[in-house]
């Protein structure tokens, strides 16, 4: 468990803070900016559990989905040594990879193939998922990034992120009424 007494602590005035190891960084640091999108899904993610609550099927995953986010800022706050001991540091799962795709495919099984592309809209939680969705494509991005800059980032964090932000598209779909409240793109409607 973890004890929070104080909120402010002044260390970051000066636009530093520290990574779980206590190295100290930039609060534009790659790392940060890839941990800070999580915690940004992970807040779409809240604001989407306001219009979940009455689906206790959906609104249990999303709970669930946020707790596996702190592991996964966790996991990106704290870059992997060489001689790390397995175990020993708090790391995303192929295991949790692994469930987000059987739960992709049991929530695809209950929809109708897509005809055409969606916009992301119908029912207020359908639209709060699909707004976590494009922030959960955006940490995905930033965690890439932060990969293509020479860190170390744990191969299994980057395909949650991914595998997430596809569960998340299908969530979408689902809470639009399994589909019945889905709003289609018209491609050149307007020209």
């Amino acid at each position: 468990m973890v004890t929070l007494n104080r909120i402010y602590t002044r260390t970051g005035d000066q636009g530093t803070t520290r990574l779980a190891t206590g190295e100290p960084v930039s609060k534009a640091a790659a790392r940060v900016e890839a941990y800070g999108a999580v915690d940004e899904t992970n807040a779409c993610l809240g604001m989407a559990r306001v219009h979940t609550a009455a689906d206790p099927e959906l609104d249990t995953l999303l709970a669930r989905l946020q707790n596996e986010l702190f592991d996964l800022g966790a996991d990106l706050a704290t870059p992997p040594r060489p001689d790390e001991a397995e175990g020993a540091v708090l790391r995303v799962s192929d295991r949790q990879v692994e469930r987000l795709e059987a739960e992709i495919d049991a929530l695809n099984d209950r929809l109708p193939p897509l005809q055409s592309f969606i916009l992301p809209a119908g029912t207020p939680s359908a639209a709060a998922l699909h707004l976590a969705r494009t922030v959960c494509r955006r940490a995905e991005r930033e965690a890439v990034r932060l990969v293509e800059a020479g860190e170390t980032v744990s191969p299994a964090a980057l395909r949650y992120l991914n595998r997430l932000s596809d569960l998340l598209f299908v969530a979408a779909r689902a809470a639009n009424d399994l589909g019945r409240s889905e709003v289609f793109w018209k491609s050149g409607a307007t020209r």
